[in-house]
């Protein structure tokens, strides 16, 4: 029996080697010509995989700095807090009799996070074969947002992409899985890269795909005539290197989750998780 669980991608360059090695079997449907349900053609998404993916923007007329501002994204969140002076608007009576010169009180507002957290988000590749394209870009175009706003927040993000599922294989149903860290922690911030890789679909059905139809003969083989597995296209944080601890886990997209629709409504799933993962101090 040949491994189902591949070794983790460490790096965006692992990934795309990985993706782009010769294929094993003749039934590789990576490099089909169909780029209507692929989104793009292999030679496309190679290229997009390496220079970025600007193009999501440009079709929805906006940057990522307008993302954050639909989103409630732009700033960390304002607070007041005192602040002690000559001159103020309120009296400190305990340190007005003390004698302290400074003994005048202000409301000053100033911008508060909890600076320093690396927030990790694991995102299946996986879905349907019949999630439109619409739905997989907004809810991109939502997680590019939100981990800008991370970022400006003083905090850093680091992002995987998993293709897990199931794959019946030798008379048995057996599990795969491949992981590939697309943004590493503290490594200058690649939007265009980690929109392609979270919002374009030939980030599962050219490049995923690839990863496999390289795997050898018998897996890849059995993958592309299996149609590269069923769901649940669950992942989990035990699917990651060992040091990595807490991520945040994506569900993998189904024909149920209504909430990527629309690009508003998916920016509105930024702010609300922004809230969740506790990185401002309200």
């Amino acid at each position: 029996m040949h491994p189902l669980k591949l070794a983790p991608l460490m790096s965006w360059r692992e990934f795309l080697d990985a993706a782009s090695a010769p294929p094993t079997t003749r039934h590789a449907d990576s490099r089909s010509v169909d780029t209507g349900w692929h989104g793009a053609s292999w030679e496309e998404a190679i290229e997009l995989a390496t220079d970025g993916w600007p193009l999501a923007l440009e079709e929805t007329d906006v940057t990522v700095a307008e993302l954050r501002e639909s989103a409630g994204l732009s700033h960390a969140v304002t607070v007041l807090e005192p602040a002690w002076d000559v001159t103020g608007s309120e009296v400190d009576v305990g340190a007005y009799l003390s004698g302290v010169p400074e003994c005048m009180v202000d409301a000053v507002p100033r911008q508060v996070s909890r600076r320093g957290k690396v927030i990790t988000f694991v995102v299946p590749g996986g879905y349907s074969n019949t999630i439109e394209h619409h739905v997989i870009i907004n809810r991109g175009l939502a997680l590019a947002a939100l981990c800008s706003a991370i970022i400006d927040a003083g905090h850093s993000v680091e992002v995987w992409s998993g293709f897990a599922g199931y794959l019946a294989m030798g008379g048995k149903t057996h599990r795969f899985c491949g992981m590939a860290r697309v943004i590493t922690a503290g490594e200058p911030f690649d939007v265009g890269r980690l929109i392609f890789a979270v919002a374009h679909p030939a980030m599962l059905r050219r490049l995923w795909f690839g990863v496999w139809d390289a795997q050898p003969t018998a897996v890849s083989t059995a993958m592309a005539l299996g149609n590269y597995g069923f769901p649940p296209y669950t992942l989990d944080a035990a699917d990651l290197p060992a040091e990595i601890t807490d991520p945040y886990v994506f569900p993998y997209l189904t024909a149920q989750d209504r909430q990527w629709d629309d690009l508003p409504t998916a920016l509105s799933w930024g702010r609300r998780m922004f809230g969740e993962l506790g990185l401002i101090q309200h």
